[in-house]
């Protein structure tokens, strides 16, 4: 018998397995479904969406780093509107859940933003992004500090019946309070970490490379510093954790998973290839398999030191 690596996300939210790709990482996830069986993943992240569509930040935008990469893209998107029109009556054809990532410049403009998604055929929920730190309102700001988080989620839930998802920043002075926080206001689960802030410098021009100075470091590099971060925060709440940081395989995602985390979402990994969320997923099976392990929920958790 096939392991059970079904993940119990949301109330009413039942994923497949607990493979998900991230937000900025597989567009729409339409420019995906040619390429690899995109029906196979546990759920979607679309890229980030706000009230109005955004050209994002000016180039340069992106650099590679040492076993990672900095981007500063400033969530350039198609507005909500537009992905209402035209993409959610794609995802409505499709087994696999999709979230909707939602950003805002204000904390009425989150509430909006999950009003306008709310009962919307093809949206299977929304990640709310308070951890972008590539903008110059909103993003990581609210997320820097828990009562200001705790605001946003509790707009999203009083607008939406929508499973919600909050997403941290790693730049939060003290993310395990700001993880109780949104719990507190709703959320349905966290997901964690976005990207770290970072800089690369052209050493010939005397200048930072991309247009908009910093921008957010993601990649292998962070993997060390985001588990410690998952392993914190699961230790922490009740609700599930997503991990995310680094993952390019299987053992990535298995100790994103032994160190509490129900699920994990695949980012940059996928730039240089496109299946990269089905091999962590076929890594993550293979191991349990092998192992004789019957169901995901016997090794959530397992590597944590009991006190």
């Amino acid at each position: 018998m096939a392991p059970d690596l079904k993940v119990q996300l949301a109330k009413g939210l039942r994923l497949e397995n607990p493979v998900i790709t991230s937000s900025g990482t597989f567009g729409y996830g339409i420019e995906y479904a040619e390429l690899i069986d995109i029906q196979q993943l546990g759920a979607i992240i679309c890229k980030g969406t706000t009230l109005k569509p955004r050209e994002g930040n000016p180039q340069p935008r992106l650099v590679e780093t040492a076993c990672g990469m900095i981007n500063s893209i400033g969530l350039q998107n198609i507005g909500v509107k537009a992905v209402i029109k035209e993409k959610a009556p794609v995802w409505a054809g499709w087994r696999v859940p999709v979230f909707v990532n939602i950003a805002g410049d204000t904390v009425a403009e989150y509430g909006e933003l999950a009003s306008a998604l709310d009962g919307v055929k093809g949206v299977s929920g929304l990640e709310v992004n308070i951890s972008c730190p590539n903008v110059n309102a909103g993003g990581a700001a609210f997320g820097a500090e828990p009562e200001c988080a705790g605001d946003v989620v509790k707009a999203v839930r009083q607008a939406t019946s929508l499973p919600v998802m909050v997403k941290l920043t790693p730049n939060a002075p003290d993310i395990v309070a700001v993880a109780k926080a949104v719990e507190a206001a709703g959320a349905d689960a966290i997901s964690l970490v976005n990207c770290f802030k970072g800089l690369a410098i052209d050493i010939r021009r005397k200048k930072p490379v991309m247009a908009n100075g910093t921008g957010g470091l993601s990649g292998p590099a962070i993997k060390p510093l985001a588990l410690a971060l998952v392993y914190q925060v699961a230790g922490a709440v009740k609700i599930p954790v997503v991990g995310l940081g680094g993952i390019t395989t299987g053992e990535d995602a298995l100790e994103y998973i032994m160190a509490g985390a129900s699920a994990v979402q695949v980012g940059s990994a996928t730039f240089n290839n496109p299946r990269a969320a089905l091999d962590v997923l076929e890594g993550i099976r293979s191991f349990i398999e092998k192992q004789c392990i019957k169901n995901l929920k016997e090794i959530i958790g397992a590597a944590r030191i009991k006190r």
